[in-house]
């Protein structure tokens, strides 16, 4: 039995779990990441904490069994999208903070440009809607306000790339600056049709390219650990966006299948084939997974805030001591009492795209109780999901009639049983949880000659539960429009 080291690298946690071929975890260790808020709607991340802790956990697994350790074949890297770190080329030392995806500080920038009626361009390119999410405007960001950092960028002094790429940089001991073509697609620098790094849109963000990373496909060697750090020289034989690694890891290999994860944010992807598709919903096109060159893409929605308004109610208002304690109070009251939580805490992403929106809850009376509030939390989900599949299947032409899900919030039997009723859809739990990993890990394992193609491992995907519409329509349909009343009050 061959095994596979996959490295997580989240907004909320550095993970390294240990695969057996099967998908089963054989070890696992995680250690938290913080988030700092220097202002309203900034977002931040000590970059040498996120390698550190990286570092921290892959020692962790590789030190819990011996023979296990000797027979990882590869490693795979998947990573949170869109976070930018500029740091120094001959030190690895970051020159600011990791500006995080869910970071507001550029809106006013992105609306200068869409005034200027460059966002047909940039979207006919990149495939993405201009947005403080996407990681171009952050690094332009940088490049103004640290002193002496664009004359520094010029001249080749300073690299940048998102977290799989400064991951990579120090896992290998700064021998390889690369990204990988989902995590590219994601910068609003790349050209999802060309495949290449657009030089109209790095001289729109003002972006050098002396500093942007080698592209590489999903799957190739992207170096090798440093025996150094870890004693072991193991390739690191994939690496992919943490939204397009569950897509892998789901088995949602064909077109029209659709997989969401429910992490910190909510993440829906469609496989659409080998054609990108401009959706005309305010959907995301992009890259799926680039493979021998050959490219499948994806419609993505969205959701900035999911496992959040969990968290928020457990360490904001102390209503709950754990998640889990979530599902046990929603269902201690018949409804939500006519309460609506918009978890908005970062802006709105799609359908909306509203970077400045903020979180309300509202509808609450007087015999409003903290139940109702997490219950509220909780069919969120739901709605935020309805939210996005409506157009999803009318951008595709398709009829979606499972949804695969993973993340935390997979766990709640509550939300997933509201979710079904909501999207009138069948809801599909994996057998492998760790959906995001495993699509890493499959990755790799291709490249390690473990499977012989993503097919053959997507054959092996199998539903741990099922969750069928059972809800009145004309009650779900009600619900939901009250829903969207409340979404129009966070902006």
């Amino acid at each position: 039995m061959r095994h596979i080291l996959s490295i997580d690298q989240g907004t909320s946690s550095s993970r390294a779990i240990i695969f057996d071929e099967n998908g089963a975890v054989i070890s696992l260790s995680q250690k938290p990441v913080e988030l700092f808020y220097p202002q309203d709607g900034w977002v931040e991340q000590d970059p040498m904490e996120l390698v550190g802790n990286t570092v921290d956990v892959i020692k962790d697994v590789l030190a819990k069994d011996a023979d296990v350790t000797n027979s990882i074949a590869v490693a795979g890297i998947t990573n949170q999208r869109e976070t930018v770190i500029v740091w120094d080329r001959e030190t690895g030392v970051p020159i600011y903070n990791a500006i995080v995806w869910q970071d507001r500080r550029t809106s006013d920038f992105c609306a200068t440009l869409r005034r200027d009626n460059v966002e047909d361009m940039v979207r006919n390119k990149s495939g993405l809607l201009l947005d403080p999410y996407f990681s171009a405007t952050k690094v332009r960001w940088i490049l103004e306000n640290v002193s002496g950092s664009r004359n520094r960028a010029e001249k080749g002094e300073l690299l940048f790339g998102t977290v799989d790429c400064y991951l990579l940089w120090h896992l290998t001991g700064g021998r390889v600056h690369a990204t990988d073509a989902t995590n590219a697609s994601r910068t609003m620098l790349y050209n999802i049709s060309t495949h290449e790094w657009d030089d109209e849109l790095l001289e729109l963000f003002s972006v050098p390219k002396a500093m942007l990373p080698k592209v590489m496909d999903n799957i190739a060697g992207f170096g090798q650990f440093d025996s150094d750090i870890f004693g072991l020289n193991l390739i690191i034989g994939a690496m992919v966006g943490d939204q397009q690694a569950a897509l892998v890891g789901q088995g949602c290999t064909d077109s029209a299948m659709v997989k969401a994860t429910y992490g910190t944010g909510c993440f829906m992807l469609m496989n659409i084939g080998d054609k990108p598709v401009i959706s005309k919903n305010k959907l995301l096109t992009t890259i799926g997974l680039s493979v021998d060159g050959k490219v499948f893409y994806a419609l993505e929605g969205s959701i900035f805030n999911a496992g959040t308004a969990i968290q928020f109610l457990r360490d904001n208002l102390g209503f709950i001591d754990d998640v889990s304690d979530s599902e046990e109070l929603a269902l201690s009251v018949p409804d939500n009492g006519g309460v609506y939580f918009v978890p908005a805490f970062t802006g709105l992403g799609a359908p909306q795209w509203k970077p400045t929106a903020r979180a309300v809850i509202c509808g609450l009376g007087r015999d409003s109780t903290i139940a109702h509030i997490v219950r509220a939390a909780l069919e969120a989900q739901a709605y935020q999901t309805r939210d996005l599949i409506d157009i999803m299947m009318a951008d595709s032409g398709e009829s979606i009639d499972e949804l695969r899900i993973d993340g935390g919030l997979a766990n709640n039997e509550f939300m997933c049983q509201f979710l079904s009723d909501q999207l009138g859809t069948v809801i599909t739990i994996p057998r492998v949880l760790e959906a995001t990993a495993w699509g890493a890990a499959v990755l790799a394992g291709v490249q390690a000659g473990i499977f012989a193609s993503i097919d053959e491992a997507a054959l092996n995907w199998k539903f741990a539960r099922k969750y069928t519409p059972s809800a009145n329509k004309s009650d779900i349909d009600a619900k939901y429009a009250l829903w969207k009343k409340a979404v129009e009050k966070t902006y």
